[in-house]
């Protein structure tokens, strides 16, 4: 079975999520997004993330071109920075970098013109889109996604809290062959009542597939040991549809 508290150390509430291994959304890359601001503060959160149990790290900066105007090459380069830093510090953890893409015109432009998206897994492309009203383009986005051979994944669908007036929206996303990825966060309650009670109804229908931090800060890694999240977490990993170990 799934062991979600440590006994190596103190009894303090520590949660271990080291039979998930990776981690597949989080923002460790310094100073590019909303996430880390610099290396040391990269290198502390990347401490506390193997606290936690994870050995692999695929951090995930935002391309969001109103807001951060990321690229390959600059993800490249801060991920190398990243993993020298790592590498001086001695620390056994894999780290790798994808991106989290908003469905934007931007984004739209990037995938009609054949430019390479950032991946992980088996050509897994971590998406999202606004958290305050629908994309009327979203459906053909991800087509497009598809067509060229991308599984898009959807990062925190509990968050889209309009959507909770329209669940068969939800189904429409699975039925085109997305992927779900719930923020561990969500299930105690760190964004609020309503994306929790989403998160359990989407345990419910079953229709997650993968489970993500989306670390930013202190303050999340603070909310990652919340015991509140053991028991819909148990029951999520026993569905034995979460494909986090095998990325």
């Amino acid at each position: 079975m799934f062991k979600l508290f440590s006994r190596s150390k103190p009894a303090t509430g520590t949660i271990d999520l080291s039979v998930l291994k990776v981690d597949m959304h989080s923002h460790l890359l310094p100073g590019i997004d909303d996430g880390s601001p610099d290396i040391a503060t990269s290198l502390s959160l990347i401490k506390g993330m193997m606290d936690l149990g994870y050995t692999k790290l695929v951090t995930t900066p935002h391309i969001m071109w109103d807001m951060y105007k990321n690229t390959n090459e600059i993800i490249s380069q801060k991920l190398e920075l990243v993993r020298e830093a790592v590498k001086a510090e001695g620390l056994n953890v894999e780290i790798n970098a994808a991106a989290e893409y908003f469905l934007d015109d931007y984004v739209a432009g990037l995938i009609k013109s054949g430019t390479p998206l950032l991946t992980f897994g088996e050509n897994m492309v971590l998406v999202e889109f606004s958290m305050a009203y629908p994309s009327h383009s979203l459906k053909d986005i991800l087509f497009d996604m598809q067509m060229q051979n991308y599984q898009p994944v959807i990062a925190h669908p509990e968050r889209y809290l309009y959507l909770d007036q329209n669940k068969g929206f939800y189904e429409e996303l699975k039925d085109i062959g997305c992927l779900f990825q719930l923020n561990l966060l969500s299930l105690g309650g760190y964004y609020g009542k309503s994306p929790q009670e989403l998160a359990l109804y989407l345990i419910k229908k079953g229709h997650y597939d993968l489970i993500g931090t989306d670390l930013h800060g202190f303050r999340h890694l603070e909310g990652l040991h919340n015991p509140a999240i053991v028991a819909p977490m148990m029951k999520l990993l026993e569905s034995g549809k979460i494909r986090n170990p095998q990325l």
